[in-house]
C-alpha cells in the first residue's frame, strides 16, 4: 500500500483535495442557510431540506466548473509541454484526464441526486403549508403576496393545485427536468459497453452537454428559494415577530416581512470553463478547415489499415496520437488513434483495427474489400486535429524504460522504435542507447536473437513477477519508466507489479507506470 501511494502520490493528493473542497464548501454553505437570520422564515416551512438543497447546489456549480477541463485537450496539451520541466508525475497526472472527468461526472451525479430528493421534498412542503392543518404561522407565511405591496415566500399559491404542474410551470421546474435528462443520457451512454459497441452513441449523447449548461445557466433564475431582504431585517425584529406573527402589521417592531428570491450564481462558477472550451473548439474547428492529403493507403491482415498522410504545419513527437474524421461516414464523429510513423518521416501514418460501425465504414469507403486498387483522387476526404500529447511520449524521459504492448496497442512503441532507428542512422545525432530489445528490430535476423538457435522461439505470456525481480535487482537504484498499451486486465496487473516492486526508501528502484488506454 505505501508503495503504491508512492507512485500515486500526486493523484491522490489531487483527490483528496477534489474532496476537501467539495466537503467545505457542502458544510459551509449547510451551516449558512441553518443559521442565516434571513431564511428564518424559509426554515419554518421547509426545515432542514433548504440548507440540503443549497449545499448540494454549491458543490453541483463546484464539478460543473471542472467537468470541461479534463476534455480540453489543448489545454491538457499545453500543460503538458509546460510541465516538461517538472518531472514525469505532473504529465502522467495529466494522462489521467479523463479518470478525473469521471470522477468528477460522479460527484455530479451525487449532488444531483441530493438536490432533487431535497427539493422534491420541498415542493411538498410548500404545498403542505398551505393546507388548515399546517399551523398559524406557516398559514400566515403562505398566505403572503395577495396583497399590493407585499412579496410572497411560497411559490405554491394555493392548496388545491398540483404539485407537479406548478412546479412544470417554473423556470427552475423546467430547466431542472432538461438538466437532468440530459445528464441521465450522458452517463447512462458512457458505459465501457456502448463506448465499444456503440461509440456514435455516446460521442452524440455526450453533445447533450449543451443542453446541460444552458439548463443549468438558467436554472436558478426562476429564484424559487427566497429569503428576507437585508431592509425588511433591519425593521423587522424576527426573534420576537415568529413568536408573535399575530401582531405582525399592529407592532412597530412586527411589520411584514419582505421576501426576495437569490440571484443567480450558476453562471459565475461555469462562464471561465465555458469560455475557455469555447476557444478549445475554435482551435478544433481552424484545424478541420486543413487540408489533409492521403499519400498511401495500405491493407493489412487481421483487418487493419494502414494511412499515410501529409498536413501542412503538422509537427508530431513519437507516441502521440490524432482525431480522425471522415465527413463522408459522419460529419460530426472524431476518432482517437495513435500515430505510428516517426517524426523524422515526411508523413504521418496510423494504423487503424476494425472494431466498430464506424471503422468498418471507414474500411469499406478505403476499398479495402475491394479487389481493385483505388486512385487517391477517389479516396475519402479525411480531417485530422492534434496531434495530442501521450503516456508514450515520456518514454525518453526516463534512464530506464519498459515499453509493453498487447494487439493493435503496438502501435504507439512502432512509433518510437522507427524514431530511434532514424536517429541512430543519423551521424549527427548524439544518441545515448545502451539497449534496444524488441522483436520488430530484429524480425528478419535468421537466428532466434535470445537463445541463438535457428529455429525462432515464440513465447507465451511472460512471467511477470520474474521480469519485474529481473528489473529490480539490474536497475537498483533508477526510476523506471512501465509504458503499456493494451487490454485493462493486463494494465491492472502491470500496475499491481509496479507498486509490489517499488521500494519505499526513494534511493531505491522506483517503478512509474504509464498507461495509454485504447
Amino acid at each position: 500500500m505505501a508503495c503504491w501511494i508512492l507512485n500515486e502520490k500526486l493523484s491522490v493528493l489531487l483527490l483528496l483535495v477534489w474532496l476537501g473542497l467539495n466537503l467545505y464548501l457542502f458544510i459551509d454553505t449547510f451551516h449558512w442557510y441553518e443559521d442565516e437570520d434571513a431564511y428564518v422564515y424559509t426554515r419554518i416551512m421547509l426545515g432542514s431540506t433548504l440548507a440540503w438543497a443549497r449545499a448540494s447546489a454549491t458543490c453541483l456549480n463546484f464539478n460543473c466548473m471542472l467537468i470541461l477541463l479534463p476534455v480540453s485537450r489543448n489545454l491538457i496539451s499545453f500543460l503538458r509541454g509546460a510541465s516538461a520541466c517538472c518531472g514525469g508525475a505532473p504529465r502522467r497526472q495529466l494522462d489521467k484526464n479523463i479518470a478525473f472527468h469521471k470522477v468528477v461526472a460522479y460527484g455530479i451525479a451525487v449532488n444531483a441526486t441530493i438536490h432533487i430528493v431535497a427539493h422534491l421534498i420541498n415542493i411538498e412542503r410548500y404545498h403542505n403549508s398551505q393546507s388548515k392543518e399546517a399551523g398559524g404561522l406557516q398559514n400566515k407565511l403562505s398566505g403572503l403576496g395577495k396583497r399590493p405591496n407585499e412579496s410572497y415566500l411560497n411559490p405554491i399559491r394555493t392548496y388545491e393545485t398540483n404539485t407537479t404542474g406548478e412546479v412544470l410551470t417554473t423556470i427552475a421546474g423546467v430547466t431542472g427536468v432538461m438538466i437532468t435528462v440530459a445528464f441521465v443520457l450522458i452517463v447512462t451512454s458512457s458505459t465501457e459497453l456502448i463506448r465499444r459497441s456503440c461509440y456514435e452513441v455516446f460521442w452524440y449523447t455526450h453533445h447533450l452537454f449543451v443542453v446541460f449548461f444552458i439548463g443549468l445557466i438558467i436554472h436558478g433564475t426562476g429564484q424559487l428559494v427566497r429569503g428576507q431582504t437585508p431592509h425588511s431585517l433591519l425593521l423587522h425584529n424576527i426573534t420576537y415577530c415568529k413568536e408573535h406573527y399575530l401582531e405582525w402589521e399592529k407592532a412597530t417592531q412586527c411589520p411584514l416581512p419582505q421576501f426576495s428570491g437569490n440571484k443567480p450564481v450558476a453562471w459565475k462558477w461555469v462562464v471561465s470553463p465555458v469560455v475557455l472550451y469555447i476557444c478549445e473548439r475554435i482551435v478544433r474547428f481552424w484545424r478541420f478547415q486543413q487540408e489533409v492529403v492521403i499519400t498511401k493507403v495500405v491493407t493489412h491482415s487481421s483487418g487493419v489499415l494502414e494511412l499515410h498522410m501529409k498536413k501542412h504545419g503538422f509537427k508530431m513527437e513519437a507516441g502521440q496520437y490524432i482525431f480522425l474524421q471522415c465527413t463522408s461516414i459522419s460529419p460530426l464523429e472524431w476518432h482517437p488513434f495513435t500515430l505510428t510513423s516517426a517524426p523524422e518521416e515526411d508523413f504521418f501514418s496510423v494504423h487503424i483495427r476494425v472494431a466498430g460501425d464506424w471503422t468498418a465504414a471507414l474500411f469499406k469507403a478505403f476499398g479495402a474489400e475491394e479487389k481493385t486498387f483505388k486512385e487517391l483522387w477517389m479516396l475519402p476526404r479525411l480531417v485530422v486535429d492534434g496531434p495530442y500529447g501521450s503516456a508514450t511520449t515520456d518514454v525518453f524521459h526516463y534512464g530506464v524504460s519498459v515499453c509493453i504492448a498487447a494487439g493493435i496497442g503496438v502501435t504507439p512503441f512502432a512509433s518510437i522504435l522507427k524514431s530511434i532507428w532514424y536517429k541512430s542512422c543519423n551521424p549527427n545525432t548524439v544518441l545515448v542507447l545502451q539497449k534496444a530489445t524488441h522483436i520488430a528490430l530484429h524480425y528478419d535476423e535468421k537466428m532466434d536473437v535470445i537463445t541463438g538457435l535457428r529455429q525462432k522461439t515464440f513465447y507465451g505470456r511472460p512471467n511477470w513477477d520474474s521480469e519485474f525481480k529481473q528489473l529490480a535487482e539490474n536497475h537498483p537504484s533508477n526510476s523506471i519508466g512501465v509504458f503499456f498499451c493494451g487490454p485493462k486486465n493486463l494494465s491492472k496487473i502491470l500496475q499491481k507489479m509496479c507498486s509490489s516492486y517499488s521500494t519505499v526508501d526513494p534511493r531505491g528502484v522506483q517503478f512509474h507506470y504509464n498507461e495509454e488506454s485504447f
